[in-house]
């Protein structure tokens, strides 16, 4: 089968298209005919080294965790899928070697759900990874009705996630994005949009004494202000930055493959609840090109490789 892979740590030049052989399903996997990948930045960070010694990579390497495709091949114990089925999976394994950019991928059956009605496969490629962080950090951080919740990188591809989750729990939403993306997350159901110089005081006209959630999806400096901004009671959580447990005795959370979880954003997708924005669609052969756009860092929603 062709796939994208690389045999060694480095940047995108070392992806190549090539020949690996077809995967097989074990016990409790399936196999999956791929009709699009889903890219995230833990992809290239993988890539780059920099988890090493967290996972294990097994070279050479296939990259992705996100995929939407039809069943070709069940496995011994896997009553939950049956052929012909359509699914999307957060794909994720205890080692990176053979992942979803590829023609064929073996999904564990615990990572997968039918694929939502409402979405065609490149759509719900994008979905996996970024949605289920979204759901899983917000629901840790006990978002509800009313809760007055601020979300940092909110027009990122976990963020515009996590801004129309909130908003359909009744939230109370705030976001912060580059100026470009104003309308953009404001569309998703952001009450309101800030970032750059005087943030904190236009944040707070929102939530006058502080917020309930602080959600991070962009790291770098954007908790520098989360003394000012928090509520007394209030808890904050991150993808990206460990002080969210360290310095604020909140979560720093990393999400974990959950097929019941992927079956309720479905339901939300094909309710109307959550929508999905694509940033970029690229055929196998440029996953490089892809790769080279999402580590550019100006993503508005996802970007996924279709394979025909």
């Amino acid at each position: 089968m062709r796939a994208i892979a690389y045999s060694e740590f480095g940047s995108a030049d070392v992806l190549s298209l090539t020949d690996l052989p077809d995967p097989h399903a074990g016990p409790d996997s399936m196999v999956v005919e791929v009709r699009a990948a889903g890219l995230n930045p833990v992809d290239y960070k993988i890539r780059q080294g920099h988890l090493d010694g967290l996972i294990d990579t097994h070279f050479p390497a296939v990259p992705g965790w996100d995929v939407s495709g039809v069943v070709v091949e069940s496995g011994l114990d896997t009553p939950e899928f049956s052929v012909g089925d359509e699914v999307f999976a957060y794909a994720r394994k205890d080692v990176v070697a053979g992942g979803t950019l590829a023609e064929r991928v073996a999904v564990p059956v615990r990572t997968a759900a039918l694929k939502p009605a409402a979405l065609d496969h490149e759509q719900a490629a994008s979905v996996p990874l970024a949605g289920l962080t979204a759901l899983q950090v917000l629901r840790r951080l006990g978002v509800t009705k009313d809760s007055c919740v601020l979300i940092h990188g909110a027009s990122g591809g976990v963020g515009s996630f996590a801004v129309q989750i909130a908003r359909h729990l009744g939230a109370h939403v705030v976001g912060t994005a580059s100026d470009r993306n104003h309308d953009y997350v404001c569309d998703l159901g952001a009450d309101h949009v800030t970032y750059g110089e005087g943030l904190v005081e236009r944040a707070l006209r929102s939530c006058p004494t502080g917020f309930d959630v602080i959600a991070d999806f962009a790291g770098g400096s954007s908790l520098d202000n989360t003394v000012a901004l928090l509520s007394p009671t209030g808890v904050v959580g991150s993808i990206a930055d460990p002080r969210a447990r360290t310095e604020f005795g909140g979560h720093y959370i990393w999400v974990r493959p959950d097929a019941s979880d992927l079956a309720h954003l479905a339901r939300l997708i094909d309710d109307g609840h959550v929508n999905v924005h694509l940033d970029g669609v690229y055929p196998l052969q440029r996953a490089a090109d892809a790769y080279r756009e999402l580590e550019g860092g100006h993503t508005r929603g996802k970007i996924v490789v279709t394979i025909p």
